[in-house]
């Protein structure tokens, strides 16, 4: 973009230098990728700054499109998973248009036996035994075929006996209405009943925050269910999205990195009554472990968090989904507490439910602040060991000093006796 308005710029400086007077309209050039990637590396600092995208928005929708995918009878294949996966309009447009083509197709071919046999000729003849009674023209043989397909059954146009190959193509009709009649409607009671309107109601809280817990660092966001009734067997999940150059050299684009959330204590299964606060405790096996609060907004990368269900109702898998930029992370917040004690009852205020309160929290990294820790426990020790080891020295020297006294006694003792014997 920046290189656009540079561009923009030189245009618009040479053709005010080759006509002041004359309005000239600039058309920003479409520059090829390689080129839009290969920007100069002296822009401006606003030039230089980039937003980030995300791979999956607020809502839980993926930003991400498929381009140029040439295997697209693939999506023919499972016609029906691709019916339902299409917009309500486009959806609704096929449900009119293939009952209206159906109609239309039988329709023209009762039409096309009664004129081959020449029932139209015969209209009104008593002695004349067509096809189908009734029948005199295409608006009729059409009523007809919708009447035959819908098992409506009016009763005016009837088939007779006398035309096999008009009982044949009813029966074909009636297998082949019956099979169009499973397959659409089929197709609008799955997009009906799909889960994706419940994930409505299971909501995220706007930021995620980074506080102390329990002594610990965290990193927290809220979860919590609008509805009655409850999302059965729901569980937790989040992925950190950052791109990641290996040793190698290999540069891996949105490299996926599970977040620890209750894994291994069994946290990440929630029971979805009221709203719940999911940590995640920030460790050595933490991608936070180096990242303090002035090196966060620098950082390039997004959470993404999961929560998975069955529907209380009818049983089937819901899932719902959320991000958090680092623009949407607050270092040393809490969220607002929103369950009260009522008069027999617990009362949830989603006023508050994404609310955060300011509380002291360290700026450092969580690996910093544990090299801390550890360098403040080791006077301790020293002193400790040096008290073990002066009271080790003093036992010695005193063992050693009675030992000497012995000596010294056990030699008089023995200086007396040669003595008496002299």
């Amino acid at each position: 973009v920046c290189l656009f308005s540079m561009a923009a710029n030189v245009l618009e400086e040479d053709s005010m230098e080759q006509d002041i007077e004359s309005p000239v309209t600039i058309h920003q050039p479409k520059l090829p990728k390689q080129a839009r990637e290969d920007l100069p590396k002296n822009l401006s600092k606003e030039c230089a700054k980039r937003k980030i995208q995300r791979y999956v928005r607020k809502d839980g929708k993926c930003n991400v499109h498929h381009g140029n995918v040439r295997e697209t009878y693939r999506y023919l294949t499972d016609i029906f998973t691709t019916l339902v996966d299409l917009k309500w309009r486009f959806n609704l447009l096929i449900f009119v248009m293939v009952y209206t083509v159906t109609w239309l197709f039988f329709g023209m071919i009762w039409w096309l036996i009664a004129y081959m046999r020449g029932d139209m000729d015969h209209i009104g003849d008593s002695t004349w035994t067509p096809c189908v009674s009734n029948l005199n023209g295409f608006v009729s043989a059409f009523l007809f075929s919708i009447e035959t397909e819908t098992t409506i059954g009016y009763g005016y146009r009837v088939i007779t006996d006398k035309c096999p190959e008009g009982i044949i193509l009813l029966l074909v009709q009636s297998v082949l209405g019956s099979i169009v009649n499973a397959f659409m409607v089929g197709c609008m009671f799955v997009k009906i009943s799909q889960p994706k309107k419940r994930a409505e109601t299971l909501v995220f809280s706007t930021n995620a925050v980074i506080s102390m817990r329990d002594g610990k660092l965290c990193l927290m966001f809220r979860v919590g269910d609008l509805r009655n009734s409850h999302i059965v067997e729901a569980s937790i999940r989040a992925k950190l999205i950052k791109s990641k150059q290996t040793k190698e050299g290999e540069f891996i684009p949105l490299n996926q990195t599970d977040i620890n959330v209750g894994y291994y204590t069994g946290d990440d299964r929630l029971f979805l009554v009221s709203p719940l606060i999911i940590s995640h405790e920030i460790n050595q096996q933490s991608p936070f472990w180096e990242i303090s609060k002035a090196q966060l907004p620098k950082e390039e990368l997004e959470i993404v968090v999961i929560l998975e269900g069955m529907v209380e109702a009818t049983g089937m898998t819901c899932q719902a989904r959320s991000s958090y930029i680092t623009s949407e992370i607050l270092w040393g917040y809490r969220f607002t507490p929103v369950l009260t004690l009522e008069d027999g009852f617990y009362e949830v205020d989603y006023n508050s439910f994404h609310e955060t309160y300011e509380t002291n929290t360290p700026v450092y990294s969580a690996k910093e602040l544990a090299e801390m820790a550890s360098r403040a426990e080791l006077p301790l020790t020293w002193s400790v060991s040096s008290k073990l080891d002066q009271h080790a020295e003093l036992e010695t020297e005193e063992e050693e000093k009675n030992q000497e006294d012995q000596n010294e006694r056990n030699g008089d003792v023995a200086n007396l006796e040669n003595e008496s014997k002299v």
